[in-house]
């Protein structure tokens, strides 16, 4: 059955067309999930739907008995009640709701809201997002609209979002740049672009084979109608004569092709890997302590890290991570140990929020700040050219960004993060407020990055495509390594945690003794799997470089008059002796680590 429709929606923002006679219908069982780039109108067709703001032309059309419901980015509250009043605010106690406050506690609980008879005016800006998704979700309602429900939600409760969706009787319609989310839980994609709606009966995955064949079939008919265009324009100029009795039909087809809106390729967010060489010394974090009062943070952390590291860390919300960030920043000291950073490195720091921008400021003056211009691989680029490559068109370039959206400052502030050419890339939640179409190109980008990326994140998605290691925070400051991205640290740590039950005689149907205190089990200092192996191979590995490097040496005195192939040997030997570095770097790691292995054995 429809619920509600959209019909023939125009929507301007100054001079911004972000909807042109857009016609949209949401049914029962709908799942659906709205993707975009960053600017084009998302949560202003979120807010229509829901009633919170007017078309400029167009209807919006729904049943009367139909209930909307409205999660926005950022949700009010009635600062005056607690947070468990503010939840349950307005809500009957109806047959099927007799439990309410019980089960929004519950819900609370779940999603790390534990004084749920605190005032409201206590919380973070994540915490009273995700009181107000509490709130949202026990609202009886037809169609639930959600604003980046995701954000501010650690692993854990993504998941348990994911199976409260996809239990959910009503419609949805939501936006959120988690794509592993989108895969699980909608049924239907909207993408909004260029002012048009295109709707696609699929979850996330299935859409991007759907959109790749609308763009290759619309290309085609492009093509087709320029070609055609191009035949009647030299039809018309024979002379006027020859026009006077040519069909009224030829003519009228010639001016539809003349004045049609022509369709254009999309624009990619493009950037080249742009970083400071690195000396041999990286960042060394040893032995670090870290807390807050009477809570502890981090506790005797170390670690020493590899050039071209990718490193994600995870953890429950408020457990420490930014923290951690923060002190390899420089922005907090540690309370016990040390880090010491190597001369060479340049760390570029994407934080959680943006840095101060000056709202009078023009797009373009905020990045001429950073730089004019810019080496690249493909040689020197301006500072409007790089705008440019990052989606940011010549008239946008010279607004203020008083003007620009939430994700539009995102994406310039990641812009001018990357154009300081770091070494060392530390990100803070990068996927919050970003669109996937600037997501997949950081991630093509970090691909090529000559540097340590080091990311906080609750993207499972954008972890397992960046990140070859991860630490996470399991509880009482302490840091676990995990080899591999989330779904290997998910499976690892599943299995450890089967194995430590099984160690201690644990089963489902047993009843453990409250009174029985078992002491936990000592962490031995040991090698990983692919750690033990890397070690009993890598002095092969270096024999083999030093041998190759060895061998072009033979070969580059031999073609010293030919200077194509000179040069042609001179990149391979430079490309192997950069690879030999790294692999030193490594072999000092891991023969540090041995002894400490052996010194620990013996004591």
């Amino acid at each position: 059955m429809n619920l509600l429709n959209v019909e023939k929606m125009s929507k301007s923002f100054t001079d911004k067309i972000l909807f042109d006679q857009v016609t949209l219908g949401i049914n029962e069982g709908d799942k659906i999930g709205v993707i975009g780039i960053n600017g084009t109108g998302k949560s202003t067709l979120l807010k229509i739907i829901s009633g919170l703001e007017e078309p400029d032309a167009g209807a919006v059309v729904k049943g009367k008995s139909v209930r909307v419901e409205y999660l926005a980015q950022s949700p009010v509250f009635k600062e005056e009640l607690t947070i468990l009043e503010n939840v349950v605010l307005g809500k009957k106690a109806e047959e099927e709701y007799r439990n309410l406050e019980g089960e929004a506690k519950t819900m609370l609980i779940k999603l790390g809201i534990n004084d749920y008879n605190g005032k409201v005016d206590i919380l973070s800006g994540g915490q009273k997002k995700r009181v107000a998704l509490v709130r949202a979700l026990l609202t009886p309602a037809e169609i639930l609209v959600l604003d980046e429900p995701t954000n501010h939600l650690d692993n854990d409760m993504a998941e348990w979002l994911e199976e409260y969706l996809n239990k959910y009787q009503g419609a949805f319609i939501m936006v959120t740049h988690d794509r592993y989310f989108l895969d699980k839980v909608t049924n239907k994609i909207i993408e909004i672009d260029k002012g048009s709606i295109y709707t696609y009966l699929a979850n996330y995955s299935k859409f991007l084979e759907l959109k790749a064949e609308r763009e290759d079939m619309e290309m085609a008919t492009e093509r087709k109608k320029k070609s055609l265009y191009r035949m009647d324009l030299e039809w018309m100029m024979r002379g006027a004569r020859a026009r006077s009795t040519k069909q009224k039909a030829h003519i009228q087809r010639f001016e539809e092709l003349r004045d049609r809106k022509v369709i254009e390729k999309d624009k990619s967010v493009e950037l080249n890997a742009l970083s400071t060489r690195m000396g041999k010394k990286t960042i060394e974090i040893d032995d670090i302590s870290k807390g807050f009062g009477e809570r502890t943070l981090i506790k005797d952390f170390t670690y020493i890290m590899l050039k071209n590291d990718r490193i994600g860390i995870v953890g429950p919300n408020g457990c420490g991570k930014t923290t951690l960030l923060k002190m390899i920043t420089g922005n907090f000291e540690p309370d016990e140990g040390n880090i010491d950073i190597g001369e060479t490195v340049k760390i570029g720091y994407f934080s959680q929020e943006n840095e101060y921008m000056d709202q009078s400021l023009k797009v373009i003056d905020y990045i001429r700040n950073v730089a004019e211009y810019i080496e690249t691989s493909e040689g020197s680029a301006s500072a409007s050219q790089m705008l440019e490559r990052f989606l940011f068109t010549g008239a946008m370039q010279y607004s203020l960004i008083a003007k620009l959206s939430g994700g539009e400052k995102r994406r310039l502030y990641l812009l001018k993060v990357l154009m300081e050419a770091p070494n060392v890339l530390i990100l803070d939640e990068p996927t919050n407020d970003l669109d996937i179409q600037t997501l997949t190109i950081l991630e093509d980008y970090l691909d090529s990055f000559d540097g340590i990326v080091l990311t906080v994140s609750h993207d499972r998605y954008f972890l397992d495509r960046i990140v070859s290691r991860i630490f996470a925070f399991e509880g009482n400051g302490k840091l676990q390594q995990y080899e591999g991205g989330f779904t290997d640290y998910k499976e690892a740590k599943t299995l450890r945690e089967s194995n430590s039950s099984d160690n201690l005689g644990l089963k489902a149907n047993e009843v453990v003794n409250k009174n029985v205190k078992v002491k936990p089990k000592e962490t031995k200092l040991k090698f990983t799997y692919n750690e033990q192996k890397e070690f009993d191979e890598i002095d092969t590995v270096i024999a083999n470089l030093e041998s190759k490097i060895e061998e072009l040496d033979v070969f580059i005195a031999e073609s010293s008059s030919n200077y194509s192939k000179l040069s042609e040997l001179m990149a391979q030997k430079e490309k192997l002796e950069q690879e030999l570095e790294v692999k030193m770097d490594r072999w000092m790691y891991l023969n540090d680590l041995a002894e400490q292995i052996e010194n620990a054995k013996k004591s």
